[in-house]
């Protein structure tokens, strides 16, 4: 899987590019398909980051990232 920088995966959402990635635990995911990532926000979170300590906060488990592509690691 390719390796991407923090820096490589904040230009990554939905404005500076138009790609839409988020981090999981390491792993980023390709959101940009997502209805509820449009424009690279998501409730009060924001694309291009990694959003591991956040997940505490969302009505959802780790298991909303089984829908999406896993395209790279972060590094």
């Amino acid at each position: 899987m390719k390796t991407y920088t923090k820096q490589q995966l904040s230009l990554r959402n939905g404005q500076d590019k138009p790609e839409i990635w988020i981090a999981f635990r390491g792993v980023i995911y390709d959101v940009s398909a997502s209805r509820l990532w449009k424009n690279g926000t998501h409730y009060e979170h924001w694309a291009g980051q990694d959003l591991t300590e956040e997940l505490q906060d969302a009505p959802h488990s780790e298991k909303v990232f089984e829908k999406f592509t896993a395209i790279g690691q972060l590094i």
